[in-house]
């Protein structure tokens, strides 16, 4: 059924609340690549501007640094639940990195979390995951966030 599944994180508790549909399905289906990925938005130009190209550079390997170790620990915590999984780091556009990488790489299933956002909140800062829903060609599982204690 589903052999590669994407998982895109954002290093929050919020984005890995999807891993647990991962473990799931990943068992289910006895998929056979799970793909977690991390995307850095490009900085500002006008940021890019005043700095060394040096500076740039280092920024860029630095955020690279930590996305490697923050995607290895979760790599580690789904290998210890039995499911093998890889990992991709890119830049650009969160949702159109997203979309491109799954149709280049022949994605079956696309897993992710939604912050949740309405209203005003939602129209000024848009949602990755709504515009992944929107344009992808492949299926998408939306983790919603936790209903708060007060509902």
């Amino acid at each position: 059924m589903f052999k590669k599944i994407l998982v895109p994180l954002d290093g929050s508790e919020l984005s890995e609340s999807a891993l647990t549909h991962v473990i799931d399905i990943t068992t289910d289906c006895h998929a056979l690549e799970v793909i977690l990925m991390r995307i850095r938005e490009p900085l500002d130009p006008n940021v890019i501007g005043t700095l060394d190209a040096k500076v740039a550079v280092e920024l860029d390997q630095a955020y690279r640094d930590e996305a490697a170790r923050y995607l290895d620990k979760v790599v580690e915590t789904l290998k210890e639940k039995g499911v093998k999984a890889k990992t991709e780091i890119l830049s650009g556009n969160p949702a159109e990195e997203i979309i491109r990488y799954s149709q280049k790489n022949d994605v079956d299933l696309i897993i992710m979390s939604t912050r949740g956002r309405s209203g005003i909140s939602r129209l000024v800062f848009g949602s990755v995951a709504e515009k992944v829903i929107r344009n992808s060609t492949v299926p998408v599982l939306i983790k919603p966030p936790a209903a708060s204690k007060d509902n």
